[in-house]
């Protein structure tokens, strides 16, 4: 029997009642063709909010590849950055230091040797909101490897973090700056940005807009809505190469396709080159990241089992995530907010496999 769209539809608010999340926004397409795309549940709990297809969700650990990733590559591009290039000679702070060695690809491929995480808003609350972020400097040149360079993976905000620092002194400008004017804005994409909280007023006019509900966050005393979820973000202005990105599935949508189209050389701009989009697609050392990008691991991936191993994709803390298959053009695009109201539930990573072997099912049953 050929698995419907109204199967996932019932698993979907299945899941709902089953509150493995609140409300969820759905994104499924093949070779530029959308299968579907579908909004579930609520926004917010707590208002009532219903949720729509273009609601903004806190797309968390997404912004590692989707912004501090692409902008590597964009500075690849431009020619003032290499993979291979040492942080000694980038940033002078490190020059002295053990992390002095570690490449810019081994930040990206979570090689490096940093810890996985480490709550310095807790110590960097105390300054003033325009010394935050050196402060959060200095605390990662301290900050000790805990394995040697090289040796082993370790997923590591840590690493992204100084490639956000990296990547603004090259470019001389902030990384939200740097994504949407080199990239986001040239692609179309206006539904994609950072929320600058150091800022008096948010940018993008996005206080008309509906955001999916976070957590009731206890540190913050509040429930967060438009507010980046992550402490150590929130903490330095809303902006770092970990967290901080918002985005509604559709805009996630154009970004992919737009990667996948460069991969296969079909773009109908030269934005991405094939080569460079294929360089951050190959597997980092035990194959099971790519730079930026995560690829399905040999059993209990997040993906489901029809995922091939060349696929990539990523999660986020928040509920977020997406897949994609470059041989078959499939993408699957799954934003909640798992988080709302509290980030101790964790039903989602048994549903979330589940679910994309269903899609799976269905695009290949039609195809």
């Amino acid at each position: 029997m050929i698995t419907s769209v109204e199967n996932v539809h019932r698993m979907m608010h299945q899941a709902i009642k089953d509150n493995i999340f609140p409300g969820a926004v759905l994104l499924a397409s093949k070779a530029d063709s959308i299968y579907l795309h579908e909004a579930y549940g609520h926004a917010n709990l707590f208002t009532e909010s219903e949720m729509t297809k273009d609601t903004l969700f806190d797309l968390a650990s997404l912004t590692k590849p989707l912004a501090t990733a692409l902008a590597v590559m964009e500075l690849i591009k431009r020619d003032q950055m290499r993979l291979e290039q040492q942080l000694g000679s980038l940033l002078q702070p490190f020059k002295a230091t053990p992390k002095a060695p570690i490449t810019i690809k081994q930040l990206l491929c979570h090689n490096s040797g940093l810890p996985d995480y480490v709550p310095y808003y807790k110590g960097i609350n105390q300054y003033p909101i325009s010394q935050r972020t050196d402060a959060l400097c200095e605390c990662l040149v301290r900050e000790a490897l805990v394995y040697p360079t090289g040796s082993q993976v370790l997923y590591s905000d840590l690493g992204f973090m100084i490639l956000r620092w990296v990547i603004e002194t090259i470019a001389k400008q902030r990384l939200n700056r740097l994504v949407e004017e080199a990239i986001y804005k040239p692609l179309g994409i206006n539904d994609l940005f950072f929320i600058e909280t150091d800022k008096k007023r948010p940018t993008n006019n996005c206080l008309k807009r509906l955001f999916a509900a976070t957590e009731r966050c206890p540190w913050r005393n509040t429930v967060l809505e438009g507010v980046v979820h992550d402490e150590n973000a929130y903490i330095v202005g809303g902006v770092e190469g970990h967290a901080g990105l918002f985005g509604t599935a559709r805009a996630l949508y154009a970004l992919l396709i737009a990667l996948l189209n460069a991969f296969h050389g079909n773009s109908k701009t030269t934005f991405f080159s094939p080569e460079l989009v294929r360089l951050f697609w190959e597997p980092c050392g035990n194959g099971m990241r790519t730079p930026g990008f995560d690829r399905p691991s040999a059993k209990g991936s997040s993906s489901g089992r029809y995922f091939s191993s060349h696929s990539v994709g990523h999660l986020g803390f928040t509920g977020t995530s997406f897949w994609m298959e470059p041989a078959s053009g499939i993408i699957i695009i799954l934003l909640t907010n798992r988080v709302h109201p509290l980030r101790t539930n964790n039903k989602i990573r048994k549903f979330r496999p589940q679910l994309h072997d269903m899609i799976m099912k269905l695009i290949k049953d039609s195809a």
